[in-house]
């Protein structure tokens, strides 16, 4: 049989298929065991992610959607500030499904994973009428490095590590191909790639601490991705840590092809609500913080500051745009 379907080879056959996937050392039992370093904290993330809610054949191929999928995981552990040690996948899918469909689908996470050390452990496989993904990744961190949302103060500065929207506006141009004709091949790609194949910041996470060791403790820090749009991120922030923000718009950083694209307001919209752009959300004081863009470059910038106020307020320095006090219910929520 040259492309058998899931139910073709039943349970068995295809976790013999998927093993490949996994180090031969860990697997085999009820569950991984997984050696961490003495003095680190184990940090755990879940994230779940079903079929034409979070990805569809229209625009992500399955090793797309594998990509994505770990990434989404390794990007929760980089706002924690862990470094990963394995994920286990949890995978429900109708038995016509091809068998190839779902070894593409362990490719693209693989092709992710490796590029940061991190095995697939586990996992399990069930039937289901849809395909849902559930990934748990599992990470470590020194206690004093673990970065959480609630230690925002005010005055703390507002940094993120690259640009926003970029995913968003690769999205635009898989669902309408025909908004993009004022852009050349170049830039299309780039903007799909952003969106079908984002990069975790793992790497962000030695330079934030070798800044630290340079400054006198104690340093506070707060912060989380951008997974779900840059103005979620500083409101959840904010939220926790019981204080406001002022966001600058014209500091937002955003792809310079968006200036042949789109207009101004549609550019903001993009970057503040559209979503999986996986960059980092950081509130620390001024000092380090300029050292931290310095040393980042590429998109990283400083786009506000933590106010004492109970809201998040965006604010165009020129008056062109009215200041807009941005909310979680603008962007993308589950059953809204």
């Amino acid at each position: 049989m040259t492309n058998p379907q899931v139910k073709d080879i039943g349970e068995q056959g295809l976790l013999a298929r998927l093993q490949r996937f996994c180090p031969p050392e860990i697997i085999g039992d009820d569950a991984a065991v997984l050696l961490t370093t003495p003095g680190k904290s184990l940090v755990v993330t879940t994230d779940v992610l079903v079929n034409e809610v979070h990805f569809s054949d229209v625009t992500t191929s399955p090793e797309d959607a594998g990509w994505r999928a770990a990434a989404a995981n390794l990007s929760d552990l980089a706002a924690m500030g862990a470094s990963p040690l394995g994920i286990t996948v949890g995978l429900g899918i109708p038995g016509e499904v091809s068998v190839s469909w779902v070894e593409r689908l362990y490719q693209g996470m693989t092709e992710c994973l490796q590029r940061y050390n991190t095995p697939i452990v586990g996992g399990d496989i069930v039937r289901s009428p849809v395909i849902t993904l559930s990934i748990t990744a599992f990470g470590q961190a020194h206690p004093d490095q673990i970065i959480r949302r609630a230690a925002a103060k005010v005055g703390d500065a507002i940094v993120v590590t690259g640009i926003h929207g970029a995913s968003r506006g690769g999205l635009e141009l898989l669902l309408h191909p025909e908004s993009g004709t004022n852009l050349n091949d170049a830039q299309k790609t780039a903007l799909i790639a952003a969106h079908q194949r984002p990069q975790p910041r793992l790497d962000v996470l030695p330079i934030l601490w070798n800044i630290f060791a340079s400054y006198p403790p104690p340093l506070t820090l707060a912060g989380m991705d951008s997974s779900d749009g840059l103005a979620d991120a500083v409101v959840q922030i904010c939220r926790a840590s019981g204080v406001g923000a002022m966001l600058e718009s014209r500091q937002i950083p955003l792809p310079a092809v968006f200036a042949h694209w789109l207009t101004p307001e549609k550019s903001l919209e993009y970057a503040l609500y559209g979503g999986e752009d996986f960059e980092l959300v950081f509130c620390l004081p001024k000092a380090p913080a300029v050292t931290l863009v310095q040393q980042l470059g590429r998109g990283a910038a400083i786009i506000g500051t933590i106010t004492s106020s109970s809201a998040v307020v965006l604010h165009d320095e020129n008056r062109k745009i009215p200041d807009q006090v941005l909310s979680l219910s603008q962007g993308f929520q589950h059953f809204s």
